[in-house]
Parts: C-alpha cells; structure tokens; sequence
C-alpha cells in the first residue's frame, strides 16, 4: 500500500486479539520511526517506554479508563516528557551531537547558549508542555511506521497520568507520561469500528490555500 492506503487502512483499534504477539522485529522498526522523528531543536525531551508485562498492564488498565487495549495488545508504549529542560539536559544533547558529528560548529555552540538562556530560566510546567508536544509528533510517526508493518494502534490519552507516574516511578527518572500507544493486531470480528467508513471533514472545509 502507498501512504494514502496506509492511512485509510489504520483507525484507532477498539478491539485487539490478545493472542496475537507482534513480532519483535516489527516493534524495533516502530520504535526507531519514532527515534527518528523531528523534535524543537533536535532535544528530543522524552522517552518510550515499552511495556510487556501482563501484570504492570493490568494495573495500568484501571488508571486508563478500563480501556481493553491496555492488556489486549501485543506491546504498550508508554511516551513520558521531560518533567523541564535543565542545563545538563540541554548540554548532554549538544555534547552528543558534536561526538556523532566529530565537529564543533560556531553557530551550533552560540545556539545552544541560547536554549539555555531561554529554555533553563522557564518555569517546569511551561517546559514540560513544550517538551510534551515533541513526544505528539513522535507519537504520529509512530502510527505511521505501525501501519507499514500492518500492525494495528490506539492513540490513547485517556489515563490518569500521575497514577501512571507513580505506578512506573517515573518521578525519579524526571519524566511524566503524556500519551499510551498500544501495539497488536485488530480482533476484526468483535471490533465495531473496523467496517466503519473513515469519517473526515471534507477537504475543502479542512485545507485553505493562500496564493
């Protein structure tokens, strides 16, 4: 399928079959479409944390709405924002970037200076939602990158994100959880939004065109 089949051919997955596992290989390759998106600044203030464990899931189902996906997937990918942006954040992605490139670019060093004069005096919660909605875009490529494998996703912020912290003991890694991306494969047969018609706003409403 072209990329326009791919995204009429996904939907947010209501019901999955929990007795099918995708494959590991499948996974990586999601999860590196997701490393490799663009972040503000190349910062890429978050993490993914894949989870597997049947009994975390079941714990997490309850903080999550008692959304059946949580433990009907095959891999829950938890997305988890930097709590804010510190000066040792900000350096050690400046400090690797110079390492992969073996350089050190004048304009580079005189940027970074000022994502710290910028970024570090702001306040956690102005930082964190910036940081946030880095993990959104990441988050898109990721369902992208699924419905290449033709493995099925559900897009999911419905959960009480400080029950997941706490839960994931995420505090101590200075992180909190801001999006869930369940991975597996659609039940067809007991799923009651599979043979629905994809409903969009139509393309003239939706696009403008300023020439």
């Amino acid at each position: 399928m072209d990329l326009l089949q791919l995204c009429q051919w996904r939907y947010a997955t209501r019901k999955m079959d929990a007795s099918k596992v995708v494959p590991r290989e499948k996974v990586d390759r999601i999860l590196e479409a997701a490393r490799l998106a663009p972040t503000s600044s190349g910062l890429q203030p978050f993490e993914i944390i894949v989870i597997t464990n049947a009994e975390i899931r079941a714990k997490i189902k309850p903080i999550a709405w008692n959304q059946a996906q949580v433990v009907d997937c095959s891999h829950l990918l938890v997305f988890a924002a930097w709590d804010t942006y510190t000066e040792a954040r900000i350096n050690m992605v400046f400090d690797m970037t110079n390492k992969e490139r073996g350089l050190t670019i004048e304009g580079w060093e005189k940027y970074r200076n000022l994502l710290l004069g910028k970024y570090v005096p702001r306040s956690a919660e102005e930082n964190f939602q910036h940081a946030a909605r880095q993990a959104y875009i990441a988050l898109s490529f990721a369902m992208i990158a699924a419905a290449n494998e033709q493995v099925d996703c559900t897009p999911m912020e419905g959960f009480d994100s400080a029950a997941l912290d706490t839960l994931l003991d995420l505090p101590a890694r200075g992180l909190k959880s801001v999006l869930m991306l369940p991975l597996g494969y659609r039940d067809a047969d007991n799923d009651w939004l599979v043979k629905l018609k994809k409903a969009r706003i139509p393309r003239n409403q939706f696009i403008s065109e300023i020439e």
